[in-house]
Order: C-alpha cells, then sequence, then structure tokens
C-alpha cells in the first residue's frame, strides 16, 4: 500500500486528490482515501480545524447522542447517550485529523476551481495547485440568507443572523423578534425570552413526537429516526426519499429539542411571517408591525459555488451540482461530499457523512487504477 504523503513532504502542488474543506465531510473523505493508499492533500479556510463549530452560538448541542456522531475509525469520546456540545465536536474534529495524520493546509479558501485538459486546477489565495481528482466537502449551508428588505430597518435596531449569533448578550435592552421558527430560530427564542420579551416569526414546522433526552428518545425514538428514517428511508434510492427531498431542501425538517408547549410557556408570541417593513419596523404578512429592539434572523444559509468555473449546475433553486451521490458524471473525477440530502436526509450529519464520502472514495479509486 502506499502511504500518503503529508503536506510537507509532498514535492509542488500537484496531487492525485485534492479535498476542498476540512469539515466533517472532508476529513471523512481523507479517512478512505488514507485507508486505499490515496495521496491527497485537504484544503480548509479555518485557521483552526473545527472552527466552522466553534464559530456558532454558544448554547448549541447536535441532535444526535454521542454514540451516533462518530466518524469511522474513532468513536466520539463523551458518554453515549449525551449530546455533545458544539465545542465538543470541534475539538472531535481537531482529535480525528491528529489521530489519522490528515495533511490539512489550514488558512487555504480556494476561491477559484477550474478543468485544464484532463486536470483540474485550484486556487487558493495565491497558490495554485492541480489534481486529477477534487472532492468539494463544502456543506449547503455557506452564506446566510437575509431578505432583502432587511435592509430597510431602522439602524437603531440590532439585527443578526444565526450565523452571527452567539449569546444574548450581544442583544440590546428591548424586543427581540426571532424570524424563521425552525429549529435554530425555536431554540434561540428560547434563550432570547428569559430577559426579552420575544417574537417567533414563521409557520409551525411540526416537532417530532418524543423528547431525545428522555429515556424512550435516546433508547427508541432517536435510533429509529437516525439508523432507519434518515438514514435508510428517505434517500434518493425510494419512493417517499425522492417525494421528501424537495421539501426538505426548501423548508428544513420539524423541530427536534424543543416543543411548541415549551415556546408557549416561555411567553413568546408566534406571529406569521415577516414580508416587509415600514416605517424601520418589520412587518407581518397580515399587517402587523412588531416593535422590536433587535431582530435575529433564522432564516437559513444558501449554498455558494460561484468559484466552480465548471458548467455542472443545474438553473433551478437552490442551485445545486448535477451528480449520482456525489459522483459527477459529466466532469469525470469531480466529486461531492456533505451537501444536505446529497444521497439521504443523513448526509449532511455525522452519523451519515461517512457512508457518501466511502462511496464517492470508492469510484474515485475504481477510476484512477
Amino acid at each position: 500500500m502506499t502511504s500518503v504523503r503529508t503536506t510537507a513532504e509532498s514535492e509542488g502542488d500537484s496531487y492525485e486528490t485534492i479535498v476542498i474543506g476540512g469539515g466533517q465531510a472532508g476529513l471523512v473523505t481523507g479517512y478512505h482515501l488514507r485507508e486505499r493508499g490515496r495521496e491527497f492533500v485537504i484544503l480548509d479556510a479555518g485557521e483552526r480545524i473545527g472552527d466552522a463549530w466553534r464559530k456558532r452560538w454558544d448554547s448549541l448541542r447536535l441532535f444526535t447522542p454521542a454514540r451516533y456522531s462518530g466518524l469511522p475509525g474513532m468513536a466520539f469520546p463523551a458518554p453515549p447517550h449525551s449530546y455533545p456540545t458544539k465545542d465538543e465536536v470541534a475539538d472531535y474534529l481537531e482529535a480525528y485529523a491528529e489521530r489519522f495524520e490528515s495533511p490539512v493546509r489550514l488558512n487555504s479558501r480556494v476561491d477559484h476551481l477550474e478543468k485544464r485538459g484532463r486536470r483540474f486546477s485550484v486556487r487558493a489565495d495565491d497558490r495554485r495547485f492541480e489534481a486529477e481528482n477534487v472532492v468539494v466537502a463544502m456543506g449547503s449551508h455557506q452564506v446566510p440568507s437575509v431578505p432583502d428588505f432587511a435592509r430597510a430597518v431602522d439602524p437603531d435596531v440590532v439585527q443578526l443572523h444565526s450565523g452571527d449569533y452567539r449569546n444574548p448578550s450581544q442583544l440590546q435592552e428591548g424586543g427581540v423578534l426571532v424570524v424563521g421558527a425552525g429549529n435554530s430560530g425555536a431554540e434561540i427564542a428560547l434563550e432570547a425570552a428569559r430577559e426579552h420579551p420575544t417574537w417567533l416569526s414563521g409557520r409551525d414546522v411540526g416537532h417530532v413526537p418524543f423528547r431525545i433526552d428522555s429515556f424512550v428518545g435516546r433508547h427508541l425514538g432517536v435510533p429509529f429516526v437516525l439508523r432507519v428514517l434518515f438514514h435508510r428511508v428517505l434517500t434518493t434510492d425510494t419512493p417517499v426519499g425522492r417525494r421528501m427531498r424537495p421539501k426538505m431542501l426548501s423548508q428544513g425538517g420539524p423541530l427536534v429539542r424543543v416543543k411548541p408547549a415549551e415556546l408557549a410557556a416561555a411567553g413568546i408570541d408566534r406571529i406569521p411571517r415577516i414580508d416587509g417593513v415600514r416605517d424601520g419596523l418589520p412587518v407581518t404578512e397580515d399587517g402587523r408591525v412588531v416593535e422590536v429592539a433587535n431582530v435575529v434572523w433564522c432564516t437559513g444559509f444558501r449554498p455558494d459555488f460561484s468559484w466552480i468555473d465548471i458548467p455542472v449546475f443545474g438553473g433551478d433553486e437552490p442551485v445545486e451540482p448535477r451528480h449520482e451521490r456525489g459522483v459527477v458524471a459529466d466532469e469525470p473525477g469531480l466529486y461531492f461530499v456533505g451537501l444536505f440530502f446529497l444521497y439521504a436526509a443523513s448526509s449532511e450529519i455525522l452519523p451519515g457523512v461517512g457512508r457518501d464520502a466511502k462511496h464517492v472514495v470508492e469510484h474515485l479509486a475504481a477510476r484512477t487504477n
């Protein structure tokens, strides 16, 4: 078996495979490449492995217990039925990279990818790299999505996107409007309501019918959702998965940890969708002006593939590459891992990303042997 060369040992900037992104998708892709003795490098924009997790809001925890949150080759180092914090996930990814000696180049933000003949050309800041294969291992949630009318909100109102929110200390005195009633919106609203009058705008997305930290949740509910529903039933191979995929891409999933009764008990006022601004204040779709001092936009993220100068994208929203389980047939050697519902509802999360990475690496290895 050919040993993997570390970044320091590589000659020049030419590789068999370049993996773009050093989060869970990139690291587990590297794991499978290493298992097959392939030469590769991982390029990541962060200063430290796991930074994408460290920069999320302080109280964030996984919805998956530690026993199901490990990547291939290394269990998650926490009590099996505990729900890891975002910092524990970041530290785990860093330890995972160290354990498998992943050749990661940090501070390497890729800003251009193109095909030159039979090889790919990758530009990261002022450096250029070439490769026979490129695996884009970046999630779908890259650029904060905020409605255009947010610019008309009075400048005295504090506005934050959930990607910039850390804790309630960022909020000024007065009411808080949380826009977006999905999981992030519900959790942030519940946190804000401890110190502020709080409004939550958006449709009811439903909720899982059990508490994930209860006995039933830990031993029956979560294992069923993760290992059966998300991993095996909701896939692009099943009729129900193909029906659900567009809905989940556009609307997300149900509330997992927070229940509607908890929002009501906290005094959170549920209001309709925000669709404009009047006199500097948000307005609901039924014309109600919401007089608040803070707005937290939990309106999601959108993918950004503008740096990929290869014609593999359709014209539909959200913009997605044309692929089959991460394999781009139109451009041999180009792969994607880590996208939301790439193959299954579990494709983006720790319990599911390893399966997609293994499939992609098997295809890559067969192509280049």
